[in-house]
């Protein structure tokens, strides 16, 4: 087998199937190491088993909210047995067969650099190979999840994002730790599924904390109706599990502790560099890798190492890392050819506007841009405006007792819009209007002209510019 490539891709992640897919569309040739299953995280253990897991809870809330319809119990082992059918049962040889049909070599085995434009790969058997790109090598290794340093927590060996979405059999008693989208999600998920008993600690004074406060109040009230308990300012002190497998006690610096059957640890994640070579050309290991707005790494040797996805730190979101690899692909092509590569297209932009997020819980919560507190703190003229989602007609022919808000913060001086958030049942179809509207940046003037249909929820368009005056 050929050695030498073009480029070369470390990570077969949705970010780094998406580089190779890029490049080679340039007319470049490109090979893609994993060390685990290509499709990556989000295809077996984040984005794709996750959804599946929180669909049946969310389909047979919104039931009990219309009149005239009988809700039954959800059918855990059905539902359990479509997520492994959603995860492939955990066999990537069809995303094999398409990184091989880009075409693209894949190359099985634990990458890490070895200096510019080459890579060493650990092969799966024993035996190593070395890889040589003549134009770049992508970083596209993702993110890992952080387990604090707890007294006994990591010995109490916790769940994390992977085993709560590749659970066989639901725990009786569940304990969170962490308040943020997957704290969140699988918290709502495996109660909605037979966790009888589930506690979210949140360190924090409330969930979901870097989204609108509305939005985490209604999160709260949609889990204190169901069941699901919440405590805030709860930070875990002390973890013990005496049997492995056997009951565990988080101990908080106030207040009782709590016991479940399994905890679940969401408290974040980190850029997985680990073991990654990063030190062969000059970067730091134990960080993100910063890159430009092309994705090229900051202040790596030979000026050929790129990175994106949550590697690079920029935002931790599947969509936002296919995003950074469609534009690095094409930049790489263009510098390959020597073609101009200072066209606003090859250059990232999105980002800079704020990423678009959904929180899969019931209500569902989405944001794009910035919340009002962020836009404040850097320094815009704001002006906010927020409308009961619930007061809109079509949000109540969905159901009885639809509770849901929207915000919009706006650009005082340019009259744009800078951030929208929308929370309630549903409300993830909305939103990405609002993300032509911010990176767009359509003035409202505009805004007013784009009328939404009878009755929709996206009504909700015209409350929001109503309210703000127009």
């Amino acid at each position: 087998m050929a050695d030498e490539f073009d480029v070369i891709v470390i990570g077969a992640g949705p970010a780094g199937e998406n580089v190779a897919d890029r490049v080679v569309r340039g007319g470049l040739s490109a090979a893609v190491v994993e060390a685990e299953l290509a499709g990556g995280e989000c295809s077996y253990w984040a984005c794709v088993p996750s959804k599946a897991l929180l669909r049946p809870v969310e389909l047979a809330a919104e039931a009990r909210r219309a009149p005239g319809l009988t809700v039954g119990p959800v059918d855990t082992a059905a539902v359990l047995a479509r997520r492994d059918e959603a995860v492939s049962r955990f066999d990537d040889g069809g995303q094999v067969r398409w990184i091989e049909g880009v075409p693209a070599e894949f190359v099985r085995g634990r990458g890490r650099l070895d200096g510019p434009g080459r890579v060493a790969v650990d092969l799966p058997g024993g035996g190593s190979r070395t890889l040589t790109a003549r134009h770049a090598v992508v970083l596209a290794t993702g993110s890992r999840a952080v387990v604090p340093p707890v007294p006994g927590l990591a010995e109490a060996r916790p769940w994390g994002s992977r085993e709560a979405t590749a659970a066989k059999a639901v725990p009786a008693r569940l304990a969170v730790l962490g308040g943020g989208v997957v704290a969140c999600e699988m918290a709502q998920a495996l109660h909605g599924l037979g966790a009888r008993e589930t506690t979210v600690l949140v360190r924090g004074d409330r969930l979901l904390g870097r989204m609108e406060p509305f939005a985490s109040a209604l999160v709260a009230d949609s889990f204190a109706a169901s069941g699901i308990g919440v405590r805030t300012g709860a930070e875990a002190v002390r973890v013990e599990r005496p049997e492995p497998g056997g009951p565990v006690t988080v101990h908080l610096a106030s207040g009782p502790p709590v016991e479940a059957d399994e905890l679940l640890v969401a408290t974040g994640r980190r850029a997985a560099t680990d073991g990654l070579g990063l030190e062969t050309v000059g970067l730091p290991g134990d960080r993100p890798v910063e890159v430009d707005d092309s994705m090229r790494a900051v202040g790596a040797d030979g000026g050929r190492l790129y990175a994106v996805g949550d590697v690079n730190g920029r935002a931790l979101l599947t969509h936002m890392g296919k995003y950074q690899a469609r534009v690095c692909g094409d930049v790489i092509a263009a510098r390959a050819k020597g073609e101009p590569d200072d066209l606003p297209a090859l250059r990232d932009a999105a980002g800079g506007y704020g990423a678009p997020q959904v929180v899969f819980t019931d209500p569902q919560v989405c944001s794009v841009g910035r919340t009002e507190a962020r836009a404040r703190a850097e320094g815009f003229p704001v002006r906010a405006v927020e409308y009961d989602l619930g007061a809109v007609t079509g949000a109540y022919l969905l159901g009885d007792g639809y509770r849901g808000r929207a915000k919009a913060v706006v650009d005082a001086e340019r009259r744009v819009l800078l951030g929208v958030t929308f929370a309630g049942p549903g409300a993830a179809e909305l939103l990405h209007a609002a993300t032509i509207a911010v990176t767009a940046e359509v003035p409202l003037d505009r805004l007013w002209h784009a009328v939404p249909s009878f009755p929709t929820v996206s009504e909700v368009w015209l409350r929001l510019l109503e309210a703000y005056g127009l």
